[in-house]
């Protein structure tokens, strides 16, 4: 079994079938399990964020999950499969691993380091074990992409030099409307971006927040965990035309801001609206209105202006290290642990053999003393110990630079050992001293 993503990006799509691809939580959650149910895939988990939606699955074969999963990508979207395959990227294996890593350190991000991209992996982890997507590889997998992303911002200076799409917006609306403790804030949506988006204009010293959305008891939660007011739904279009900055992140797959909504009664001072959704919140139209300025997620890219670029290439190119031999030790991990299978019924035939003669033994000899007999049943499991050790050993440090399993399976034909047997064995027997 083998670890492999396909999906679709920033990277790779323009921002409009990305648009079209961006899947709420049901939907993801949908796709998911229909993964989990394909002839190739043993376990699923689905990522989707503000500018990606990708399918990590345990693949039984390459080229069938591949295909599999891309027939499940264009039904669960409903974009045509021929329209989405010259945007898609498939990473198998070592690159998929990769992959993973350096997108929990934000290097796949379009703000390169941005840390939301650790919340998102997390809520696609609850979701996948929530919904029992999960068997064997992808969970530790995740939780340790989780575990290198943290270590990317506590072992390098990627925080410094890093710029997060909420913090390039409120930079960019500062430069607009002056300072912000002046302002009125309005955050549209309550999910984990807005509540990033409110936490960041709070430290940015704004001194009048709002938070609306949809479900009123969710906004006045984050309102008040930020010292801000909330609003009910239907108070959009005057807590819109009263604020000087919006940020805006909601789950809704039409416009929420209208050029209607602002255009009405509106006064003539300057607005700034940051769109983070995915589809947009905000009608294109609404750019055209007279001192209304909007910036979407392609407009907020790019790396810290704190660090001279010089000193910016020198940190990313630590974190990528960083990925580099991560990825590298878990890979050897987990390669090792495919052999303990083999070795765990190596050492079952080895008990059962001495097992067998030491019966032949005592029953030849009988009248053996007991403390003569435990003495040659001690030594007989000593000999097989020690003659096991040394294979045992060899064995682990070569699969851990194994990456066909060649050494496994040299293994297994060494002592005719059965791979289905191999298999089912999860823990070693009573031979005592072997690593």
């Amino acid at each position: 079994m083998s670890v492999l993503v396909v999906g679709l990006s920033h990277r790779s799509a323009p921002l409009e079938l990305l648009e079209r691809v961006a899947l709420d939580g049901s939907r993801s959650r949908e796709l998911a399990a229909g993964v989990v149910g394909l002839d190739d895939v043993s376990e699923s988990l689905v990522l989707t964020t503000c500018n990606r939606t990708e399918v990590y699955a345990d693949a039984l074969s390459f080229h069938g999950a591949v295909a599999q999963v891309g027939d499940a990508l264009a039904q669960a979207t409903g974009v045509a499969l021929a329209e989405l395959t010259p945007h898609l990227y498939v990473h198998y294996e070592d690159r998929a691993v990769d992959h993973l890593f350096s997108l929990a350190c934000g290097l796949e991000s379009m703000a390169l380091g941005e840390s939301e991209i650790l919340g998102q992996l997390r809520e696609a982890l609850r979701a996948g074990q929530e919904g029992a997507h999960l068997a064997g590889v992808l969970n530790p997998l995740f939780q340790q992409a989780l575990r290198v992303g943290k270590r990317a911002h506590t072992d390098t200076d990627l925080d410094r030099v890093a710029r997060s799409l909420v913090g390039a917006g409120i930079d960019r609306a500062a430069s607009v409307l002056g300072p912000l403790h002046a302002a009125r804030a309005l955050v549209v949506g309550a999910g984990a971006m807005s509540g990033l988006a409110a936490a960041s204009l709070t430290r940015a010293g704004v001194g009048d927040l709002g938070v609306i959305n949809r479900t009123r008891e969710r906004a006045t939660r984050l309102a008040q965990a930020h010292q801000g007011q909330a609003y009910d739904w239907a108070e959009l279009e005057p807590a819109l035309q009263s604020a000087d900055l919006v940020l805006t992140c909601t789950g809704a797959t039409d416009h929420v801001i209208t050029e209607e909504l602002l255009s009405r009664d509106r006064t003539t001072r300057p607005l700034v609206v940051v769109d983070l959704a995915m589809p947009r919140d905000v009608a294109p139209e609404v750019a055209e209105l007279p001192g209304v300025t909007v910036w979407g997620l392609t407009d907020l890219t790019g790396r810290g202006d704190e660090a001279a670029p010089d000193e910016t290439e020198q940190v990313l190119d630590a974190v990528r290290d960083l990925v580099s031999g991560e990825v590298a030790a878990y890979l050897a991990t987990r390669r090792s642990a495919q052999v303990a299978p083999t070795l765990a019924m190596l050492r079952t035939r080895a008990s059962a053999v001495v097992d067998s003669e030491l019966d032949r033994l005592d029953q030849k000899v009988p009248d053996l003393p007991d403390a003569q007999r435990a003495e040659v049943h001690q030594s007989v499991r000593r000999i097989v110990d020690k003659l096991l050790h040394t294979p045992t050993v060899r064995a682990k440090e070569l699969a851990a630079h194994d990456v066909d399993g060649s050494s496994v399976a040299l293994l297994r034909e060494l002592f005719d050992l059965d791979p289905r047997e191999t298999a089912a064995v999860t823990t070693p027997p009573h031979v005592r001293g072997l690593p």
